[in-house]
């Protein structure tokens, strides 16, 4: 059963800070607001060559009592069916981690492991229901948002244990909520909950050395892109969820009043053009053909619009 209208209670984001904005609500009530205002391109410049770690959001999860999100995991299912038992029971909603080659509902189910976060809303009669609010166009397809009521057996597959993933997935992972937090080992089921926040708030994503600006940081990519023929692949996905969230940015500024429609749609449309130019250059790739310079033109015109965005928010100002 599709979730009617979940596009309009949930921005389109990833599908990590999609699901993520559904499960904080009750708990952050300005959540909206205040992940639009923390949206950044954060890369950090300290790696080896080739080799890139991003971080979309300063954390937005810590709540006025003092929690914070942090990852739990379980080697075997009847530990993790106990745990997520009584997170909702306490919670009345789990956010977890399922394996798009398992989820029946996404266009990359028996095709490519990948995390995907996704709510747990129910139980009740041996089953449970599930919620994924996240839609989107992918590489394998449309994905629509999701709710239904499954079985154990059913969500013990929709969670199936991940493989040992790459780099960029492990960092990914990590930096998922803004700052880097432990992650469970691999080959084990991964749900989030709260905890005391241990630390104090900070804007720094972790560990290195971190860029913050938008234009310093975009041109460490295409540096990375022009130098490495492997990074298109590996960091496409970072770069469309950066689409996304900025894009989400813009528009939460423009019903504020504070930018230029006209002027905030084309640098969205920059934002736009950008996943789908990565994605065919890493196509074109594939098939021995590099294209690089495609990739520096669609970052230098993304360059071009928030430089004319800055000047006339400076000017306004």
């Amino acid at each position: 059963m599709f979730l009617t209208g979940a596009p309009a209670t949930m921005p389109d984001l990833s599908c990590y800070t999609t699901n993520l904005l559904a499960y904080l609500l009750p708990d952050v009530p300005d959540i909206r607001r205040r992940l639009a205002e923390g949206i950044r391109l954060a890369v950090r410049v300290d790696l080896p060559p080739g080799d890139l770690a991003f971080s979309h959001h300063p954390r937005v999860d810590t709540t006025r009592d003092g929690r914070e999100l942090v990852y739990r995991g379980a080697a075997h299912w009847a530990t993790t069916r106990a745990a997520l038992l009584d997170a909702l029971d306490r919670e009345r909603r789990v956010l977890v981690v399922g394996n798009t080659r398992c989820l029946t509902w996404t266009p990359a189910h028996g095709q490519a492991d990948a995390p995907h976060w996704l709510l747990i809303r129910g139980y009740r009669d041996h089953r449970w229901l599930l919620t994924d609010h996240f839609a989107a166009l992918t590489p394998f397809g449309d994905q629509r948002p999701y709710l239904g009521w499954v079985s154990d057996a059913e969500l013990a597959k929709a969670l199936a244990l991940l493989p040992d993933p790459p780099q960029e997935v492990a960092r990914r992972d990590q930096l998922a909520l803004g700052r880097e937090i432990p992650v469970p080992n691999a080959g084990q089921y991964r749900w989030l909950a709260w905890a005391p926040a241990t630390r104090a708030p900070s804007a720094e994503p972790g560990p290195g050395t971190w860029n913050f600006d938008l234009e310093s940081s975009l041109s460490r990519i295409a540096d990375v892109f022009r130098t490495d023929p492997t990074a298109l692949a590996r960091y496409s996905d970072d770069l469309w969820a950066a689409a996304r969230h900025h894009t989400y940015q813009l528009s939460f500024a423009v019903a504020d009043g504070e930018l230029d429609p006209d002027l905030a749609a084309a640098v969205s449309a920059a934002w736009g053009e950008l996943p789908k130019t990565l994605r065919f250059a890493t196509q074109s790739a594939a098939r021995g053909r590099p294209r690089p310079g495609v990739v520096d033109r669609s970052i230098e015109q993304l360059l071009t619009t928030h430089q004319a965005l800055s000047t006339s928010v400076s000017q306004k100002g």
